[in-house]
């Protein structure tokens, strides 16, 4: 039994590296093969690594920098507002438009329309949004919704840009596949012929 699991173990020692060990039958289409699967699997560890990384750190900022530019205004509901009903999909969207008053710092009255919770009553107090330029906007994302989603964005850039190397790997070694084919035929028209005289 230990004969057996010790051949295993070197049976597979020996393929996975035979492309770069010395032998006759090691061809230069085989040192290049084996160089692609290398370069391939190192960019698809570091490189997705990497570019999830960063795109998950960007795109963090990006919400934290949209957090910080919007600030909550407490306003009144100047009409009441439906409770929300579920879609066709089966999701509740729980906010809806609505006209609202509020006071600026200034002291002056506004009055627009804004998104707020449904089901609220005229004369209800809510909470509105402004960016830094004065306009009604929507709510930021929350930290732990821009967390979930930094992290979903940058897995996704993982992912396209492993699929992507992945798939150019496949193509470089289906391009060496034909060559060898190819060699293989050539290499066959030339001792056929000597073959056939011996069999003959």
């Amino acid at each position: 039994m230990r004969t057996v699991g010790r051949t295993r173990r070197l049976l597979w020692r020996w393929r996975w590296r035979w492309r770069w060990r010395n032998n006759p039958l090691r061809r230069r289409d085989d040192i290049v093969e084996a160089w692609i699967v290398l370069a391939v699997w190192t960019v698809v560890a570091l490189g997705g690594t990497l570019v999830g990384t960063v795109t998950a750190r960007a795109a963090d900022e990006s919400f934290a920098e949209l957090r910080a530019e919007r600030h909550p205004v407490r306003a009144v509901l100047v009409e009441s507002t439906q409770r929300a009903v579920a879609t066709t999909e089966g999701v509740r969207d729980n906010r809806v438009r609505a006209t609202v008053r509020w006071t600026a710092s200034d002291g002056s009255r506004h009055t627009g329309r804004a998104l707020v919770d449904s089901g609220g009553k005229a004369g209800s107090t809510v909470t509105i949004w402004f960016d830094d330029g004065g306009r009604l906007v929507a709510p930021p994302p929350t930290a732990a919704h821009s967390s979930a989603e930094a992290g979903l964005l940058g897995l996704s850039a993982a992912l396209a840009l492993s699929g992507l190397v992945y798939g150019a790997g496949r193509v470089a070694r289906w391009r060496l596949d034909r060559r060898r084919v190819d060699e293989w035929g050539s290499e066959w028209d030339r001792v056929e012929p000597q073959w056939r005289r011996r069999t003959m």
